[in-house]
């Protein structure tokens, strides 16, 4: 049983924890199956007319131009907003940092966010303290480092001859992200240090918001960058970069960009924040389809968007990659934003591993109480109730399990101790 279940089970059976529970066992086995062991209470009362009503019912949620952005612009777009009571007004934005203060100072209601970016503001890095909320998760996968053509021209294919370039030339390696306390930089930093590569020390690393990475590398500002699709596509379109390694190499079935706000919103409008997560989830059922793929590419492609070539969001859109160094295949852990629930949902292991990497990689100087941060943050009971609505399942358990490209195994339950073992550290 879950850490959130257990909670839930020792509660009284007209306690709010447990009205919780039995909203989690219903999305989990069935509406229909369990309508019958919920009290008449919850049955009657939880959704009853005009209780669930929108406290606010135009919200602006911003995006950085990201193929993983397209939940928030179909959701607009398609009107899956409407049919929750809202509308949703998608924001364009330049950079993770625009993002960050923007969601704090309440320009944004919501937005579209890295995961670690969350977690540092929420822990007072990457940022000014805020405490913060993630509503759910948006997508799994998808993301890419890439070289540039100068360093391919040096027999850099993999991690093991990086490692041998770095070694035997005297000079500094220079490496892009998008945000401190963000996913791109973890992947970059985690993908380095597998292959014996200090991220701290052996090379130097630079922020670059996600729409200038190709430009920057196009004038030798540097040898290498982790950024969100379509931006390795299109160094490869451009011909000035190739694919060393995917986000899902690193790990399969990763999270990545999180549906956030700050706790001060969902506290003053819940049933906003319910009903803008119920729009998206729409959307990532709708555009996880394979069928409908084609379409959203084409209407995030625009220049209100992403801005890119239609070709070039498409392909890795529905896992045909091409690394621009030879090799083609055909990836089964490409972006994915749906698959029954079990990308949307937050769950708390998710949330905890960024702060593994950040106290890692000297983010964090002490170890936080990974947990309880976690069950802060991540909004379960919010997105359940959701879900609940929607028939989606809910995961029985709040934590996962995965497999790391180094062979390590997280899963939540010594996150300290998790967070020690890395031979390469700050």
């Amino acid at each position: 049983m879950s850490v959130k279940a257990e909670t839930a089970a020792e509660s009284g059976p007209h306690n709010p924890q447990r009205r919780n529970f039995i909203r989690m066992s219903v999305a989990a086995m069935g509406a229909s199956a369990m309508m019958g062991l919920v009290p008449e209470e919850v049955r009657t009362s939880a959704w009853a007319a005009g209780k669930d009503t929108p406290e606010k019912t135009e919200v602006k949620i911003g995006f950085i131009p990201l193929t993983d952005c397209a939940p928030i612009v179909v959701a607009a777009e398609m009107g899956f907003d409407k049919k929750y009571g809202i509308k949703i007004v998608p924001s364009k934005e330049a950079s993770w940092a625009g993002v960050r203060d923007k969601v704090v100072n309440g320009e944004l209601d919501a937005a579209h966010v890295l995961y670690g970016l969350v977690y540092g503001v929420q822990q007072g890095i990457g940022g000014p303290q805020k405490d913060m909320a993630v509503l759910m998760t948006l997508n799994h996968n998808g993301q890419g480092i890439t070289l540039s053509n100068q360093v391919r021209e040096k027999g850099v294919t993999d991690g093991n001859s990086l490692k041998r370039l770095i070694d035997n030339e005297n000079r500094d390696y220079t490496f892009a992200q998008t945000f401190p306390t963000g996913t791109h930089a973890m992947w970059l930093y985690y993908w380095l240090a597998t292959y014996g590569i200090n991220p701290m020390k052996d090379v130097k690393t630079i922020v670059v918001p996600p729409p200038q990475m190709v430009a920057n590398m196009r004038v030798g500002n540097m040898d290498g960058f982790c950024v969100g699709e379509p931006w390795n596509a299109r160094a490869i379109f451009d011909k000035i970069g190739y694919t060393v390694a995917t986000s899902q190499d690193i790990w399969a079935g990763h999270p990545e960009k999180v549906l956030g706000t700050t706790a001060e919103f969902v506290q003053k409008h819940p049933n906003t924040a319910r009903a803008m997560i119920m729009a998206v989830l729409d959307a990532c059922r709708y555009i996880d389809a394979t069928a409908n793929r084609a379409s959203v590419a084409k209407l995030i492609s625009s220049k209100s968007y992403v801005n890119a070539p239609e070709e070039v969001i498409a392909g890795r859109f529905v896992g045909s990659y091409d690394n621009g160094n030879g090799k083609k295949w055909q990836d089964p852990n490409y972006m994915k934003f749906f698959e029954d629930g079990k990308v949307t949902f937050p769950y708390l292991s998710d949330g905890m591993w960024f702060l593994t990497q950040h106290k890692r990689w000297g983010m964090l100087k002490t170890d936080p109480d990974y947990l309880a941060v976690a069950k802060k943050v991540n909004q379960i009971d919010l997105y359940t109730e959701a879900a609940g609505q929607l028939k989606i399942a809910v995961p029985k358990d709040a934590m996962r399990s995965s497999k790391f490209i180094d062979g390590t195994v997280w899963d939540g339950k010594d996150p300290k101790a998790y967070a020690a073992g890395f031979k390469i550290k700050a």
